[in-house]
């Protein structure tokens, strides 16, 4: 039997003092919560940081686990979602994103339309206190499994 093979991810739900979201605009899934790969070495909130940061030119700090995706289909991975604090920085386009800003929670639940990242973000705003675990396709999306930790 070979070694499982997963690619593990990390994404962010992160608002300022206004209480506006942020959130970064990608070329394959448009507007999201920032997040991506995590790097041989890394943690995941190294992670974290570190991808925040390079999406969006913003400092934030994790606090607590929104949930744990899994998309089983033909690249496997696995996601944590977390919640936290936006510390310093202006949101602004890089190498990785078209574009970033602070949203309201009405706008980003307006623009951001890929339906994995969409339900991410309706967990992020429940802000329940136990994490879901979510088992889905992303192409056509489908919810597969889906519980409260």
């Amino acid at each position: 039997m070979s070694a499982p093979r997963h690619i593990v991810a990390v994404a962010g739900f992160f608002t300022n003092d206004q209480g506006k979201i942020l959130l970064v605009k990608t070329p394959h899934r448009g507007w999201e919560c920032p997040g991506g790969q995590v790097e041989l070495g890394e943690d995941l909130l190294q992670a974290l940081e570190r991808e925040v940061d390079e999406e969006s030119s913003c400092q934030v700090r994790a606090e607590r686990l929104v949930g744990v995706y899994t998309n089983p289909a033909s690249h496997p991975k696995v996601m944590f979602m977390f919640r936290g604090s936006y510390l310093s920085g202006t949101p602004q386009a890089s190498h990785e994103t078209l574009d970033a800003g602070w949203f309201s929670e009405t706008e980003a639940l307006a623009i951001v339309d890929f339906p994995a990242n969409l339900n991410k973000l309706r967990d992020a705003l429940e802000n329940d206190d136990r994490p879901i675990y979510r088992v889905y396709i992303a192409r056509p999306y489908k919810v597969l499994k889906e519980t409260r930790l």
